[in-house]
């Protein structure tokens, strides 16, 4: 669980930015523009990032099934994954922004639609009346509304609702970054600076938009600046003096406010998760540019490479039904416990077992509705990529 306003607690943890949810690769062209020199190349998957994308759902599902604090220090996925999304944003708008925003928009609200079918309609059965907030059911600008009996399934939309309004507000983003790079990367750790320590927002949809945006936003222009190569540019030693001095002062914060949170856990401690999260993508992308990392090498190994690929086709699908996985695979466990042999053999107590019941579940889960991530991208529907 992650707080992202003041005395509102949700999950930190999201979907990595899917393939289902990017822009296919530019036309191919004699030489990449100036700016991508050192970043991605203009055509083509990126085998590192795809890694990461994978890396960072089974992190997301691995944190809400055990609720481990200290997997946000080792891997920050929810940074990372804004990171690689403002990376492909940047590439994307290289075509007209109006185009790249409505491209987004079908590739995310179908399955989001889908989804929200089951839960909506699981919640009017156990007494849920929704009022005129049930819009934030058709584009989620802000929290869409449930009860208490569906909160486990809906509370991780958060991530949605923060990546439609970073799509919306990239045109604009890119514009200022290109203005002033180093400047605009500086001061876009101020917002969260000013909602910890001098306004904290408003207690309401809007508040919570603000607290996620402003903990993100160093992330998101992160990409923008692995995307430009203006950090491939920047001297070794600077990056890694900025990015180790962030992350200090962020893992600083989470270790010294413990008793403000409950816990040293990033995804409760915005400011923490925010200054943690910028210096670890900061290092990430760097390396990745500078030393040009892609990660060719997986495509070596077949069913690696194929995993892969299928958690980025399917990376929507697996993150909006991971929860209802996890929530199903508990009945599906006490009901072991009445057949003796189950009982004596499998570690049923064990999360071990939750955790891969609940990749089970996820799967069947991809098989039966992953298809709709096809229909949303204009694909042929698929049982899988």
């Amino acid at each position: 669980m992650g707080a992202h306003s003041k005395g509102v607690v949700r999950p930190a943890d999201g979907p990595p930015e899917p393939a289902a949810l990017s822009d296919t690769a530019a036309p191919p062209q004699a030489e990449p523009p100036a700016r991508d020199r050192g970043a991605d190349g203009p055509t083509g998957r990126d085998r590192y990032f795809d890694t990461l994308r994978a890396l960072a759902l089974i992190r997301v599902v691995a944190y809400h099934t055990f609720g481990w604090a200290w997997v946000g220090l080792v891997f920050p996925s929810m940074g990372i994954m804004f990171g690689l999304a403002g990376t492909l944003m940047a590439k994307s708008l290289e075509r007209p922004p109006l185009t790249v925003v409505r491209s987004r928009l079908r590739r995310l609200l179908p399955p989001f639609w889908f989804w929200g079918v089951f839960v909506v309609l699981a919640m009017l059965v156990h007494d849920w009346m929704p009022g005129w907030q049930i819009v934030y059911w058709v584009v989620p600008l802000g929290d869409p509304p449930g009860n208490a009996w569906g909160e486990q399934a809906w509370e991780i939309l958060w991530y949605l609702r923060t990546y439609l309004w970073f799509v919306l507000l990239s045109p604009l983003l890119l514009r200022l970054f290109r203005l002033a790079p180093a400047a605009v990367l500086g001061l876009s750790l101020v917002p969260v600076l000013v909602l910890n320590f001098v306004w904290p927002g408003p207690d309401d949809r809007f508040g919570s938009a603000l607290w996620d945006l402003s903990t993100y936003l160093c992330c998101w222009m992160l990409g923008f600046a692995h995307r430009d190569g203006v950090l491939r540019r920047t001297k070794p030693a600077l990056v890694a003096v900025l990015s180790l001095a962030a992350m200090a002062y962020g893992g600083w914060y989470a270790f010294a406010h413990q008793a403000d949170v409950g816990s040293y856990d990033l995804d409760e401690n915005p400011l923490a998760q925010a200054f943690w999260s910028a210096g670890f993508v900061a290092l990430l992308m760097w390396a990745k540019a500078y030393f040009r990392i892609d990660f060719a090498w997986l495509t070596r190994f077949r069913r690696t490479d194929r995993i892969v690929t299928v958690f980025n086709a399917r990376a929507v699908t697996i993150y909006l039904w991971h929860e209802i996985a996890l929530i199903l695979a508990i009945p599906l466990i006490d009901r072991c416990w009445d057949v003796p042999a189950f009982e004596k053999y499998l570690p049923l107590e064990s999360a071990w077992f939750t955790f891969a019941v609940g990749w089970l579940l996820i799967g069947a889960f991809v098989l039966a509705c992953g298809w709709v991530e096809d229909v949303a991208a204009r694909k042929r529907a698929r049982l899988l990529p």
